[in-house]
């Protein structure tokens, strides 16, 4: 009986666990992770192909993920996130993101969606973002910001962006919730239709940028509409993209006027000059302080007369930087806008190919306390009619810049400026100056000056005392020694300088950077020359990291030094010694050994002394030196004694036995007596003795035995060294008789024979019976040398002989002494 099938859900379950199994083990679902994250929790993930949001530490505070190619946000990506404050996923691929992908944001303040491909937004995105205060959504394909709901849970936003060349409109509640914001930035420059007051109610309002390229070619009553919703006197406007060709798209400016705009800026501006004048008409008698043109393009000829006639006495200052004349070769000049200067305070010309300010123009600038002529083409000569010779025109003149220029002298710069009795502020970096004269006058206001960039080699007296800001950096300065008392602040990066300019000529300096010059060391009195030396900045230097100088680095990057190194730790690199090149001095460990070189060897020579004052103290207290003196002696005497008897046997004129002598006699002279009158007529002449002892032989019928002796008195050679005939008696003697006294010990000829003795022991001819000891007197052999050791040993193992006091013991001691001659194997029968 077959029963019911499975329900589906049934099976569903059976097959679930398996299918959540195959989903984690698929690659492509596993979370790829970015460890790009620094001390401060900032992870930069920018660049690193990723197509997935990464995961991350957990306590991350900010994470960009810029320029990757992510197509989608899930609800999941961004869970256990809570602490981030600000994400960026500009520059990818995104396409969807989920409605609750930011929902664990909490603390989100600042989220860029920018430049992505989002075809739409969804309020659901931003309703749990109640901190976000900047956020940005530019360069996205959608028409229109959809919901009235999509910012109104936002009550923190304080900066936002969006809006691209694909939006074509903005209708009423669109920014429902956007009361009061920072910066606002719109992209509209497709826009087609636009709901008046759409952003009026968005104030105050810090600052506004707006592209509107198309409105204000094809539709200027939008771009109106747009401009006067956003236009508020001390609201600064930013207008970018913009086309001004004729008078009809000059017409949303006058919304400008009319509201009473004080900050303009354009970027990116193509103007023509019949613009030009219509934009000054429209905004006669305006209230506009400052104007600013970034990057714009003159299609006209200058012909500017028609506006002459306008006011513009509010205007505080001008900013113009990089114009470009397409029709430069019809271009007349700025001459017929001369009528503007007359009443700024600042103006700036940068990037504009300005060779000559006439002096009649300048003589307009009454007011002027601001010049800025960067990267232009001013020579020596265009500047003397830029400042009217000298003779002081702008007289309230503060700042002066004109870096980036031709200028080549010294001499003629001073000379024009020193009449300026307010100029404090002067600016000629990246100038073609070489060459600093011995001295120069300059106005006596003068705190700041900046001739870096330029191709100094020396600096010299002509440098005002009254600086109290001077920079010299990128130069080619070795030396820098002049007086300065009031300077604070002196940089000289980018030089050629080997060492720490001198301290005590800066009395009141409270801040050097000296960084990427040829300095290796300075030293902590080098530092205390600077009074009041606050902040250091010394790295990018090739550095050499020796024990005092790491030392005294690392002290300064804990704030423990003198002065503090202000740059980072990062920048201070060791070049030298070559084991440590690359090594971050911060990181470097020196050794006690290598840190204090002088004192280990002083310390090791001091205990080596001691090693050898001790060792040579052992060597004398066992006599090592004596055997060393002896072996020497000994052995020189042995190849003199080798030398000869090979001579000898190659001519056939030995004639000499190997032994001449029954034995050798070694005695002092003043045991000569005993030897001469008892030792020699007993062994020699027996037979002629009328002793007891000639008697009881001759009664027995036993006659004695002569010996040959060898004596050095009598048998030594004449003229030879006594050392070899000391070796040559000893080596031709069977026995070495030892006459042993007090005198014999102090003899310095008996120690020599005792020496020889002791080295044939060591020489392997002698087993100890050959050396025969006579004792004249009462000697214990403590009383020979201790360096001695084989006779001492021969004195407890060797029966030795007494001379006897007592007549009648004598006869037994000459007849020992003759058996000992013999030896045991020649007993007498």
């Amino acid at each position: 009986m077959m029963g019911r099938p499975p329900s589906l859900p049934f099976v569903l379950l059976l097959f679930l666990p398996c299918l959540s199994r195959a989903h984690r083990s698929n690659p492509e679902d596993e979370k790829p992770s970015c460890d790009r994250c620094d001390r401060r929790l900032s992870c930069n993930c920018t660049y690193g192909g990723f197509t997935r949001v990464p995961t991350v530490t957990d306590g991350a505070l900010t994470l960009d993920l810029s320029f990757n190619n992510i197509s989608e946000v899930t609800d999941d990506d961004l869970i256990g996130h809570a602490h981030l404050r600000a994400l960026s996923l500009h520059g990818n691929t995104l396409t969807v993101i989920q409605p609750s992908a930011f929902d664990a944001l909490w603390n989100l303040e600042e989220l860029d969606l920018s430049n992505n491909r989002l075809t739409a937004l969804n309020h659901t995105w931003f309703q749990k973002l109640g901190a976000l205060q900047k956020l940005n959504l530019v360069g996205n394909p959608y028409r229109s910001l959809g919901s009235s709901l999509l910012f109104q849970g936002l009550v923190r936003l304080r900066k936002l962006a969006f809006g691209s060349d694909d939006l074509v409109e903005l209708r009423r509640g669109h920014l429902t919730g956007v009361s009061q914001l920072e910066e606002l930035t719109v992209h509209a420059n497709n826009l087609q239709r636009y709901d008046a007051g759409t952003l009026a109610g968005i104030w105050p309002l810090g600052r506004v940028t707006l592209s509107l390229h198309g409105p204000f070619l094809n539709n200027t009553a939008l771009a109106s509409d747009l401009l006067g919703d956003v236009s508020y006197p001390e609201t600064p406007m930013v207008l970018l993209d913009l086309h001004l060709i004729g008078n009809e798209s000059i017409q949303p400016f006058r919304e400008t006027s009319r509201r009473r705009v004080r900050f303009l800026t354009t970027y990116n501006l193509s103007v023509s000059d019949e613009a030009i004048v219509e934009l000054l008409k429209v905004s006669d008698g305006a209230p506009l302080t400052y104007m600013a043109v970034n990057n714009a393009r003159l299609t006209g000829e200058g012909r500017w007369e028609r506006a002459k006639e306008t006011d513009h006495k509010n205007i505080d200052e001008f900013f113009i930087r990089d114009v470009v004349i397409l029709n430069v070769w019809k271009f007349v000049s700025f001459m017929d806008l001369g009528f503007l200067l007359q009443y700024p305070r600042r103006v700036s010309v940068i990037g504009a190919k300005v060779f000559l300010l006439p002096c009649n123009s300048t003589r307009l600038l009454k007011n002027l306390q601001y010049l800025d002529l960067t990267n232009n083409l001013l020579t020596d000569m265009t500047l003397e009619q830029t400042l009217c010779n000298g003779d002081g025109t702008l007289k309230n003149l503060r700042v002066l810049n004109f870096s980036g220029n031709a200028l080549k002298s010294l001499s003629t710069l001073s000379h024009l400026v020193a009449k300026l009795d307010k100029l404090a502020h002067l600016d000629v970096s990246r100038n073609g100056y070489n060459v600093m004269p011995t001295h120069c006058t300059w106005p006596s206001t003068l705190q700041y000056l900046n001739i870096s960039g330029s191709k100094l080699t020396e600096v010299t007296a002509c440098m005002p005392k009254t600086l109290q800001v001077l920079d010299l950096s990128n130069n080619d300065l070795q030396t820098f020694l002049v007086d300065l008392p009031a300077l604070r602040e002196l940089y000289l990066s980018g030089n050629k300088l080997q060492n720490l300019p001198n301290g005590s000529k800066f009395p009141n300096l409270q801040s050097l950077t000296i960084q990427s010059n040829t300095l290796s060391i300075f030293h902590d009195s080098e530092l205390k020359s600077y009074q009041r030396l606050t902040n250091l900045q010394a790295g990018q230097n090739k550095i050499l990291c020796s024990c005092e100088f790491v030392n005294l680095l690392q002290m300064s990057f804990r704030g423990q030094g003198a002065v503090a190194l202000t740059d980072e730790e990062e920048n201070y690199i060791c070049d030298s010694p070559l084991p440590l090149q690359g090594e971050q001095v911060g990181q470097v460990h020196l050794s006690i050994a290598y840190c204090h070189q002088v004192l280990v060897v002083c310390v090791c020579c001091g205990v080596a002394l001691v090693i050898m004052v001790v060792l040579v103290v052992v060597l004398w207290r066992i006599h090592a030196f004596w055997y060393v003196k002896m072996t020497w002696a000994w052995l020189k005497a042995k190849r003199s004694s080798s030398s000869r008897r090979r001579r000898q046997n190659r001519d056939g004129t030995d004639s000499e036995p190997l032994l001449c002598y029954d034995a050798f006699v070694s005695y002092s002279e003043r045991d000569a007596s005993w030897v001469e009158e008892y030792l020699v007529p007993e062994l020699e002449n027996p037979r002629d003795e009328k002793d007891e002892t000639a008697a009881t032989a001759a009664a027995n019928d036993k006659p004695l035995q002569a010996f040959s002796l060898c004596l050095h008195k009598r048998d030594f050679l004449p003229g030879q060294w006594i050392v070899d005939n000391i070796m040559s008696a000893m080596e031709r003697s069977r026995r070495t008789v030892f006459i042993l006294s007090e005198n014999f010990v102090s003899s310095d000829w008996c120690r020599y024979e005792l020496d020889f003795s002791h080295f044939r022991l060591f020489d392997g001819k002698d087993d100890g019976d050959t050396a025969i000891l006579i004792l004249l007197e009462p000697l214990s052999k403590d009383d020979i040398p201790k360096r001695f050791c084989k006779l001492r040993k021969l004195m407890n193992s060797t029966t030795y002989l007494e001379w006897p006091q007592e007549e009648e013991k004598r006869p037994e001691f000459w007849g020992s002494l003759r058996n000992a001659l013999r030896g045991d194997d020649e007993e007498e029968p």
